[in-house]
């Protein structure tokens, strides 16, 4: 039998349900949505997230495909899906809640006595974490923005969840910096792997959940839940991530998509006011890749605009 919050799933069999966490004020109870899939053989527990974001949507149904087509009779281990973590912000349609507007991937571990946001990612910490041998969360560049596809794998964790990172499949390991309180960082702290994957966004793309769907898959065969050898790279390119943020406020046009390699100096994108009069230019700072590039065309001044990656090595497996 395998537990989490309150389902209990007989060997071979699945379930669904909500761990609580809160009433809204119209009276319906909010929680975190499980999907769980116990397989009839021994094995890890993998717990897939999506959601994080309310407006980041491939992840949320590429874990309900993949969930979907799990044999349990012969699954080895068991997957718990949250195909959607943050519901207040999917029903805001935005990146945060629009019950208390807080980042819940800056806020872990939470409060248990705060608001909505903080007492649901205490859950996450109480109920999940202990319930889970390793955590994927799926994650896009929101509604504002695309993201070259990339795994995050946090620094000072190289060890513990290296393994996990490139099985997802990407060529792009962002080694994770100083920043905290992100889904990932209660489950590193209790001594278990855990990655984000990032593909995608400005909009829900059907190549984007295949993306997502196939490092969900190929991670499953890493860690032997299901059949078949993990799909591996010859090399991964390891990369830091540098935040550039707008002076001026206008209409933003980029000039470099998510991917692309840049020399220190390239344009990559321009900020205009509505006469067309260019405001700022926004250049590389140093040879790379640009990792994440803003999409929605209203730029105020201190916005995120691009995220640059400087290559800092390579990973051979």
């Amino acid at each position: 039998m395998y537990s989490i919050g309150p389902l209990t799933v007989a060997p071979g069999e699945r379930a669904q349900g909500l761990i609580p966490v809160g009433t809204s004020s119209y009276g319906v109870e909010l929680g975190i949505p499980l999907i769980v899939v116990n397989g009839a053989h021994d094995g890890p527990v993998l717990c897939v997230d999506a959601g994080v974001h309310g407006d980041e949507y491939d992840g949320q149904e590429a874990i309900r495909r993949v969930l979907a087509e799990l044999d349990p009779a012969t699954l080895r281990g068991t997957v718990v899906g949250i195909p959607c973590l943050n519901t207040p912000a999917f029903e805001a349609a935005a990146r945060a809640s629009g019950i208390d507007h807080l980042n819940l991937n800056r806020i872990f571990p939470g409060d248990a006595e705060g608001s909505y946001s903080q007492r649901l990612a205490a859950t996450f910490v109480e109920q999940v974490v202990p319930a889970v041998d390793a955590v994927v969360d799926l994650h896009t560049g929101g509604a504002y923005g695309e993201i070259a596809p990339l795994v995050i794998l946090q620094g000072g964790y190289e060890e513990l969840a290296t393994d996990l990172a490139l099985a997802a499949g990407h060529e792009l390991v962002w080694k994770g910096g100083k920043w905290g309180g992100t889904v990932r960082h209660p489950v590193l702290e209790a001594g278990k792997p855990a990655i984000t994957i990032e593909c995608g966004g400005a909009t829900y793309r059907e190549t984007n959940v295949e993306h997502h769907m196939n490092s969900i898959r190929n991670i499953l065969r890493r860690l032997g839940l299901t059949d078949g050898e993990p799909e591996l790279r010859d090399t991964y390119t390891t990369v830091s991530g540098t935040f550039a943020r707008s002076a001026a406020g206008g209409f933003f046009v980029a000039h470099a998509e998510p991917g692309e390699t840049c020399k220190e100096g390239d344009l990559i994108a321009t900020i205009t006011d509505h006469y067309g009069t260019t405001l700022e230019d926004v250049r590389a700072p140093q040879e790379g890749i640009v990792l994440w590039v803003r999409r929605i065309r209203t730029v105020r001044p201190g916005d995120e605009v691009v995220i640059f990656g400087e290559v800092l090595g390579e990973i051979r497996p």
